[in-house]
């Protein structure tokens, strides 16, 4: 598949709590940047593995909101949504993200209660001879002490899950 690597790093003082990743794509930065844009892409790769996006809907502009429902082959769903802050096409995108209910509501996660409520993300993107590096980095906000705790527990698996959503948009450009 086309990458090159995928890196979880912590940093020090207000970064100690913060989840890095990277990935190099072979593909340029304006497609890269349009599969996190635009719907109909971002319908196709993002969310875990075997987790099918339905109910989608994308207001992307600083302000809008991305609301979503990913479902489970067996029918588990989990409703999410990110709220954009910053947008600098095609090199930066700026998000918070949480699980939401079908409204659009903040909600826990439906697996535990110690995950943050809100998550900074801050995707930035870099071309080099026509390949893209996404670097993302996501940071709990308005979190309790329990919390940051948790999410800097939960680095390997974070590692994994967006891993597993990156190899889904590695192979989502090689087919566009």
């Amino acid at each position: 598949m086309p990458h090159d690597s995928a890196t979880s790093q912590t940093t020090t003082n207000e970064e100690e709590y913060t989840f890095v990743i990277s990935r190099v794509f072979d593909a340029p930065r304006d497609l890269v940047f349009k599969a996190w844009s635009e719907v109909d892409h971002l319908k196709k790769w993002w969310g875990p593995k075997d987790f099918e996006l339905s109910r989608v809907s994308l207001d992307f502009r600083p302000g809008g909101v991305f609301h979503y429902c990913m479902r489970s082959s067996e029918g588990f769903e989990m409703w999410g949504k990110f709220v954009y802050h910053e947008i600098d096409a095609p090199g930066k995108i700026v998000f918070v993200n949480s699980f939401s209910d079908p409204e659009g509501n903040i909600v826990r996660a439906p697996f535990s209660d110690s995950i943050p409520l809100e998550i900074r993300n801050v995707v930035t993107l870099s071309e080099s001879e026509g390949r893209t590096t996404i670097t993302l980095r996501s940071s709990p906000i308005n979190a309790t002490e329990e919390e940051i705790s948790f999410f800097k527990g939960m680095f390997e698996s974070m590692t994994q899950g967006y891993g597993g959503t990156f190899d889904q948009l590695a192979e989502y450009l090689a087919t566009i």
